[in-house]
This record gives C-alpha cells, sequence and structure tokens, in this order.
C-alpha cells in the first residue's frame, strides 16, 4: 500500500518529466511512442504475442509471416521495457531528429528495425542447423526496440564520439565505449538469468545492421553516401589493443563485399581547405571582395549588434601522435568586425572538438561588452577544417557550446 501510495504521489513529477522529453517533438516520435504503449497493452493475450512478435520458423518459408518484421518492434512484455523505449525515441527526437530529419530518422528506424528482425532470426536458424533444437524456431518470440536502442547508440557514437560521460579511475567512458559495453552487460545479464536471450542478439543485430547503413548507405543531402571518417570504422568500436586484428578482419571482408558489389570501395575526398594559399578560383565577373562588402552591412548594423567567431583546430603531424592538438578561436571586439582577440588552448591529440568552446565564448563576449558598451545580438560563427563526418558533431557540440555561454552570459 505504502509502494502504491508513493508511485500516486509521484505521477505528477511523472507526466512532467515525459513531457518535458516528448515536448516540441515530431508527429512520427509521438507515434512510436503511442504505438508502443498500445502494444504493451496486447501483450498481455498470448496469441497476441505469437502474431506480433518475429518467431523465426514462421518469419522464413514456407509459413513467411513477413509482416511480423514489421510489427515485432513495436511489441514489449515488460513495462520497464516500454519506459527505455519511450526514453530512447524520445531522446532521438531531441538529439538526432534535428541533424537528420523527420524521414531519415524514420527511414533509419524502418531499415534498423527490418534489418534486426532478419538478422535475428537468421541466426537462430544457424543455431537450430547446429543443434537440431526446434524450439529455437518455434518457441523464440523476437519483439521490442533492443536493436533500435543499439542503432541510436551507434548513431550517437557517429554524432559525437569522443564525448565524455563518466571519468572512472581506470580511464573515460565516451560515446564511443558505449555500444560494446551494452552489448557485453547484455550478455552477462543473460549469462545469469537475469536477461532473455533475445535481447543480446537483437542488439548485436542493431549494431551490425546500424552501422553498416550509416557506413555505406545513408545518403546526405549533397548527394553522398555514407561516413568514411576514420573514428567511425568497425574496428574504433572495439578497445585500442584489439582494433589491429579487429581491422584487418573486418577490411577483408568489406574487400569481399566490394568485390561482390554490395559495398562501395572506399573514395576518399581532397580537401580543397588544404590547398596552398596561391590557388585561388575566380568566377568571371565576380570580385570575391565586393560581394564580401556587400554582405556585410546586413551581417554588422547598429541595430542587431553581431559577433564573428572563426575557429578551427590544427594537429599535430601522423609521426608525432604524443602532440597535443591546438584549438584557435578568433572573435571580433568591435562593431565594425575590424579588431578581434584570439583564445587558444592545447587539446588532447587528434581531438576535432573545441572542447573547451563554452569558456571561450563566454570570455569573447565579454571582451566584446567591454570594448563597445552593448550586448551583442547574435553570433555568426566560421568553422574551418570540418569533413563531412565530422559536421553533425560540431553541429551538436560546439554550437550547443555557443548556445551555453549565451544563455550564461
Amino acid at each position: 500500500m505504502a509502494a502504491i501510495t508513493g508511485l500516486g504521489r509521484n505521477i505528477p513529477y511523472l507526466r512532467q518529466q515525459a513531457a518535458a522529453l516528448l515536448g516540441n517533438t515530431s508527429t512520427s516520435v509521438k507515434f512510436i511512442c503511442v504505438v508502443v504503449l498500445f502494444s504493451y497493452c496486447l501483450s498481455f493475450s498470448a496469441e497476441a504475442v505469437r502474431i506480433l512478435s518475429v518467431t523465426p520458423g514462421y518469419l522464413l518459408p514456407p509459413v513467411f509471416w513477413f509482416w511480423t518484421a514489421f510489427t515485432f518492434c513495436f511489441l514489449e512484455i515488460h513495462f520497464w521495457e516500454v519506459c527505455v523505449d519511450v526514453v530512447t525515441v524520445g531522446l532521438c527526437g531531441k538529439l538526432i531528429e534535428p541533424l537528420w530529419g523527420a524521414f531519415e530518422m524514420m527511414t533509419f528506424f524502418a531499415v534498423v528495425n527490418f534489418g534486426v528482425a532478419v538478422l535475428s532470426a537468421l541466426f537462430y536458424l544457424f543455431l537450430y542447423m547446429c543443434t537440431n533444437n526446434p524450439d529455437l524456431l518455434f518457441n523464440i518470440h523476437i519483439h521490442g526496440l533492443t536493436g533500435y536502442i543499439a542503432g541510436v547508440a551507434v548513431a550517437v557514437k557517429q554524432i559525437m564520439p569522443d564525448h565524455i560521460l563518466i571519468k572512472t579511475p581506470i580511464g573515460k567512458i565516451t560515446n564511443r565505449n558505449i555500444p560494446l559495453m551494452v552489448w557485453i552487460v547484455g550478455l552477462i545479464l543473460w549469462l545469469v538469468g537475469l536477461l532473455e536471450g533475445t535481447h543480446p542478439t537483437m542488439f548485436l543485430s542493431g549494431l551490425l545492421i546500424s552501422w553498416t547503413y550509416l557506413r555505406f548507405y545513408q545518403k546526405h543531402n549533397n548527394g553522398t553516401r555514407g561516413d568514411m571518417a576514420d573514428n567511425f570504422t568497425f574496428a574504433s568500436f572495439f578497445p585500442n589493443v584489439l582494433q589491429p586484428p579487429i581491422a584487418v578482419v573486418s577490411n577483408t571482408i568489406h574487400g569481399f563485399f566490394v568485390r561482390i558489389g554490395i559495398c562501395r570501395k572506399v573514395v576518399r575526398r581532397f580537401d580543397m581547405s588544404n590547398t596552398p594559399p596561391g590557388l585561388v578560383i575566380n568566377l568571371p565577373g565576380i570580385d570575391p571582395h565586393d560581394s564580401e562588402r556587400r554582405r556585410m552591412p546586413a551581417c554588422l548594423n547598429e541595430k542587431y549588434p553581431c559577433v564573428l567567431v572563426g575557429a578551427d583546430v590544427t594537429h599535430p603531424s601522423p609521426d608525432s601522435k604524443d602532440s597535443p592538438s591546438i584549438a584557435a578561436v578568433a572573435a571580433s571586439r568591435d562593431k565594425s568586425a575590424f579588431r578581434y582577440n584570439v583564445a587558444r588552448r592545447l587539446q588532447q591529440p587528434k581531438e576535432e572538438m573545441i572542447l573547451d568552446l563554452e569558456e571561450i565564448i563566454l570570455t569573447q563576449l565579454g571582451v566584446y561588452l567591454q570594448e563597445t558598451k552593448c550586448c551583442p545580438k547574435r553570433i555568426v560563427y566560421y568553422r574551418d577544417g570540418v569533413t563531412e563526418g565530422q559536421l553533425p558533431q560540431v553541429m551538436y557540440y560546439e554550437i550547443g557550446a555557443i548556445k551555453k555561454s549565451g544563455h550564461r552570459f
């Protein structure tokens, strides 16, 4: 009775937190959450569970219950699983959807869940072939968003891989460590009997499907596909000591898939930002200086004071792995953007994100206020040296840091 009373007392708080999480999210996010809640009500029927979840023996021919590959992801048996699903989908709507758009987020949702259904069913078919145990085909019910949760973890790793979550005495836990750690924890919980075996299977399937899609097939606005960044290789999911042998195996498999036409060959792009200063291409009839002068009055005016900020990170040469990277941020200190104040910071080697950007911008805004006696209304941020794969990380981490400094200022 005391537990029920305590739960009733906390219902308004839980409702407030759920509203804050799902507020201002797209219709697709709300739709997924509503369907998951509705399917949970259906889970009390054993027949509904059998019809909506993926049963390996029924998904494959000759029975071929193909619709279960689209319905299984919405069905959860336990309420705590429903809560995890709603939180994950809500965070996806807050973090990933603003970067990708609603259509791409739903495409990712569909691709990952359909792939998890097929890959998990094939895994249990393989186990059946090894053990000749029919229970693996007809008594296993695959359901829930565990595979999609793995996909979200992979997407977050892609967007901001070096974001520190926890600092421990033995090291730092970042987003790049989460997918493998969660799978290992799930495997341990299954071994001790606290988790169903379908969860580690679905999570690993979701990890493989989502990484394959994001690495090779996701279409970007500029017409390119995939993310060939060095920090998003398959080996990057593993500890540094295991990455070399994992890279050999994964590169061999990738080469085989390239030969049979499933994957594309990695094509390195030439970054024009690294070209010599003397290489300039002008279009006929266009003076770039005049063009910039025509733009300046629209950006810098007395009514809306503006701070121009330029930032870049310089990395050491490949043979100097232990040398720090240097982050430099220059910000205008007068209304005409003629004078600039420069801040520099040393960072960990190969760290692309400007980790101390929030404090740097806060200091730069203070300099602008001291010089002009007015508060800026806008900040124009120029960021150099960012590859296509790093752009989402910059948009999330650095733009977020600038917004935080603006609120503090």
